[in-house]
């Protein structure tokens, strides 16, 4: 089985054929194909290292858009009456990894 490390959002993730993956929102509607950005791939004897990425792309499909759950932020500061609420809820994108 193929393994591979992806660079998207700012983030990478380690991922592996057939896998669904959660990233940060990507600018593609549900159905789409799209490239992603590969820095490493191992296929069980020989490991390939980008400089910084492989010509070789790794091949995905947009599944579904959505929103993560809330985060709330909370920022407090005693004897000064100081308080603030903020929440914030991450969109996301699920993919589904078709072929490295």
């Amino acid at each position: 089985m193929k393994t591979a490390v992806i660079k998207t959002g700012g983030k990478q993730y380690i991922i592996h054929d057939g896998q669904i993956v959660r990233v940060e929102k990507l600018v593609a509607k549900p159905g789409d194909t799209i490239k992603l950005d590969t820095l490493m791939i191992y296929d069980g004897e020989a490991v390939a290292i980008g400089q910084p990425t492989i010509s070789t792309a790794v091949t995905a499909k947009v599944s579904s858009h959505g929103l993560d759950e809330k985060i709330h932020v909370v920022k407090f500061k005693s004897k000064v009456r100081y308080r603030r609420n903020r929440g914030h809820r991450q969109q996301y994108t699920d993919i589904k990894i078709d072929k490295i």
